[in-house]
């Protein structure tokens, strides 16, 4: 090798370069590629410190770290819906070492606003890491005890009725509208710039119900505060065994996956993202990040790579439904 090198009147150094900028275009046969991992693994998080998304992606990188023989840092870049992140993926060789940890507005964000990017050719789903759920809840004041007293209340006099969310586009949005479809009913949307203070209006009877983040319920359902009547996710939440998900409650179709999920950019080797999905689903089996999970009301969503990206087309159909239908756009 060295010889070759010598001959081609490369300089080590020079060769090394160019190979890696071939590898990373996606030009350089895989077999000439550095074995994964090769060096230090980053993940990329558009969440801020302490929300769910970098709480898992930092007990998930803990794991992997361990398992890769490598440092796995988590670096928040945060702005523009993600698209901070997004471009720091972007500017990454496409070969295993950055990992981008994002969240379902990976099907949301790109059909409301302009981005540069196409979520499907661009990126390739390693598999969700977590699902959040959102619950419906109400003030016990309302005297709402099912989904169908929504329903039926909000059908009885069209339009009376109203909605909270933390801003277009949001999961709670999203599952609002989702459910408002579904249940063919017509209710007014009421934006918030937080969860906070969305539940405070749910709970003064200012707000009829809202699709709050389980997280944030939680302390208010546990005091008697707020009445869950639902919960947004397929299956249901093991934080609240006795609440029906909204198909159990009559409201088929109805159901939003708020996922916060680990991917990278296409052209990344195959057997590569295999090798992450691999020690990634491992990790989601250790006790304490089930633990760790557990503590934001979330569970565990395990998929393989090709389950993930098939997801994710789904998603973006069904969501592309939703926001012309409700006629959402980028604040």
């Amino acid at each position: 090798m060295t010889h070759a090198i010598e001959r081609s009147g490369l300089s080590r150094r020079d060769l090394l370069q160019t190979l890696a900028a071939l590898s990373a275009a996606g030009l350089l046969p895989h077999a000439w590629a550095q074995a994964f991992p090769s060096r230090g693994v980053r993940l990329i998080s558009g969440a801020s410190a302490g929300s769910a998304s970098d709480i898992i992606g930092r007990a998930i990188g803990e794991k992997l770290q361990a398992e890769l023989g490598q440092s796995v840092v988590l670096e928040n870049r945060v702005g523009a819906g993600g698209a901070v992140a997004i471009q720091a993926l972007q500017a990454a060789p496409a070969d295993g070492h950055t990992i981008f940890v994002y969240t379902a507005a990976h099907t949301v964000v790109p059909l409301i606003s302009k981005v540069n990017y196409d979520p499907v050719r661009d990126f390739s789903g390693v598999t969700p890491l977590a699902v959040v759920p959102n619950v419906m809840v109400v003030s016990p004041s309302k005297g709402f005890k099912s989904v169908k007293d929504v329903v039926d209340a909000a059908k009885a006099k069209p339009g009376s009725l109203n909605y909270a969310s933390v801003g277009a586009g949001s999961a709670t949005h999203m599952s609002a509208e989702k459910f408002k479809a579904a249940a063919g009913i017509d209710v007014m949307h009421v934006p918030y710039k937080g969860s906070p203070e969305a539940i405070n209006e749910t709970i003064a009877g200012r707000i009829d119900y809202f699709f709050a983040p389980l997280v944030s319920a939680i302390p208010m359902i546990k005091a008697g505060r707020l009445l869950p009547l639902a919960v947004g996710t397929q299956k249901r939440s093991s934080f609240l065994p006795d609440v029906p998900t909204l198909t159990e409650a009559g409201i088929a179709k109805a159901d939003y996956v708020f996922w916060i999920g680990m991917l990278v950019l296409s052209k990344t080797p195959r057997d590569v993202v295999q090798k992450i999905n691999q020690v990634t689903l491992k990790a989601l089996q250790a006790p304490d990040v089930r633990e760790r999970l557990a503590s934001l009301g979330a569970d565990p969503m395990p998929l393989s790579p090709e389950q993930f990206d098939a997801m994710i087309k789904e998603e973006l159909a069904a969501n592309t439904l939703i926001i012309k239908a409700a006629g959402i756009k980028a604040e």
